[in-house]
């Protein structure tokens, strides 16, 4: 993991997407706490750990993260972050 990614990804005011296991950065971020999110099955014990929930969903949105599983997701995953995109990560 970049730590300037990680880093950045603790003060951006907007939108977070992740997909398949992006969210392994969030957790690396300690950017998961509280929150529900979705990812490959194989991230569930480590979202988990990490203080977040991990459901099986298409697209989960929760507080400007945006997550998916795989990338048969990607439609529903791409629509849902372009409304995301309107509002800053402090409003979700």
């Amino acid at each position: 993991m970049h730590p300037e990614l990680v880093e950045v990804s603790t003060r951006f005011d907007k939108p977070i997407a992740a997909i398949c296991h992006g969210p392994w950065m969030l957790v690396e971020a300690n950017a998961v706490s509280g929150q529900t999110l979705t990812s490959r099955p194989s991230l569930k014990t480590d979202i988990q750990n990490a203080g977040g929930t991990r459901v099986d969903r298409e697209v989960v949105i929760d507080r400007g993260l945006v997550t998916s599983r795989k990338p048969e997701d990607l439609p529903g995953w791409m629509a849902e972050f372009a409304k995301a995109t309107d509002h800053p990560r402090s409003t979700h």
